[in-house]
């Protein structure tokens, strides 16, 4: 099992002065400390507009500053939004973070699922499927070929020679943002890595596997001319510390994490308030006063504990067959210094049970070979059984309005 980390860069209200500054900052040295520890990958989203939940617009310079101060670490796009950037751009920055990193880019692809991101670039909910699928064909070609164009419905890009071309070849691996089931089908369909952003039990994680390598071996259907990335990786809430209750106490950045990506993720037709207009911290702690056995239930979730709790809910993962675990550990107001001595606690007490298994390694090989059979998964059957799994913290009236 591999581990990552996971980047929000999340920044709750009141700002001061310095605060994006320490943050930036802080992330890089939690890298520089993830690195020299030995984790295996960390993931930075691309977010725009989404004030208190994301100050991450620009992950491609941010990983460009890790690459500098870390040796092994793989430096992953998680993900690159394909709908609000142009296609010869992505491809520009990617294979720029795979010179400069010395090949340790990891590409992964999204759209994003807010219209507060989407319509400032002319985006759109009902289209940017199509958006991202057209981008993708577009891409491709540049990381390989001298010269190439595209004439598409949202894109038309003359003959040019994109370069420079990645270290990486053909190209860095490929992972695609997933929610849900039928976007982890969907990920497995198109041959991509699936980047599971959603927090879900172990239970569900195992229908979750089975449904991607069914469709990666039985339903592949990709794209455009790319290597596949066979691998299913899954987010998690994180916090490790010496004992349950002290690694819950400072943890709380989990639920505001979930509080806010409920909050920009609720319908799309909602309207949307003005910037500065709602203090989501504020909003966040009147919801937890209300709602404190819900805000309870959520810390007991995810890999919240003593180094003791956290081997024994990873070891129900690993037979889950998870090929990847992502730590969610930077979030609302997690101090720098929990986040590092969590990432110091774990990688010395937990992490050494999980960096070799070769039982895992056999059964993949033999799902990709076929050799192994895989329930096939039903969608209505998987959300009756396991939606109500996932930590669901809804938003308080006053927020949901907007």
């Amino acid at each position: 099992m591999k581990f990552g980390i996971f980047y929000e860069l999340q920044l709750p209200r009141p700002w001061q002065e310095g605060d994006e500054l320490r943050l930036y900052q802080n992330a890089l040295t939690q890298l520089e400390t993830a690195d020299r520890l030995g984790y295996d990958y960390a993931w930075v989203v691309e977010h725009h507009f989404l004030e208190e939940y994301s100050h991450s617009p620009a992950p491609e310079s941010f990983l460009a500053a890790a690459s500098q101060r870390t040796k092994q670490i793989r430096l992953g796009h998680g993900i690159f939004q394909l709908t609000t950037n142009h296609p010869a751009r992505v491809a520009e920055r990617v294979a720029v973070l795979d010179l400069l990193s010395n090949g340790r880019c990891e590409f992964g692809m999204g759209e994003s699922a807010s219209i507060t991101e989407l319509t400032p670039f002319g985006r759109d909910m009902e289209t940017k499927r199509e958006v991202f699928e057209e981008a993708v064909q577009a891409i491709f070609p540049m990381f390989t070929k001298v010269g190439t164009e595209h004439h598409g419905k949202y894109f038309d890009i003359p003959l040019r020679n994109v370069v420079p071309k990645p270290v990486q070849k053909p190209h860095p691996p490929l992972w695609m943002a997933c929610s849900q089931l039928p976007t982890i089908e969907r990920a497995g369909e198109n041959g991509f890595g699936a980047l599971g952003f959603q927090f879900v039990s172990a239970d569900a994680a195992h229908a979750w596997v089975h449904a991607y390598y069914n469709a990666i071996t039985k339903r592949l259907k990709k794209l455009a001319d790319y290597e596949i990335n066979p691998n299913m990786a899954l987010v998690s809430f994180f916090m490790c510390a010496e004992t349950d209750e002290e690694a819950r106490r400072r943890a709380d950045g989990a639920t505001f994490f979930q509080f806010a990506l409920r909050y920009y993720g609720a319908s799309q037709n909602r309207q949307r308030p003005d910037p500065g207009t709602v203090n989501m911290w504020d909003e966040y702690n009147k919801w937890k006063r209300d709602n404190p056995e819900a805000q309870e239930a959520a810390l007991r979730g995810g890999l919240i504990g003593s180094p003791e709790t956290i081997r024994k809910k990873l070891r129900r993962f690993r037979t889950s067959h998870i090929d990847q675990v992502i730590l969610l550990n930077q979030a609302g107001k997690n101090t720098h210094e929990h986040i590092c001595e969590s990432l110091e606690l774990f990688a010395r007490e937990v992490m050494p049970e999980f960096e070799h298994d070769p039982e895992h390694e056999a059964w993949k090989k033999g799902v990709l070979s076929g050799a192994i059979q895989l329930e096939e998964i039903d969608t209505e059957a998987f959300r009756d059984r396991y939606g109500k799994l996932a930590i669901n913290v809804a938003p308080t009236a006053k927020v949901a309005a907007g």
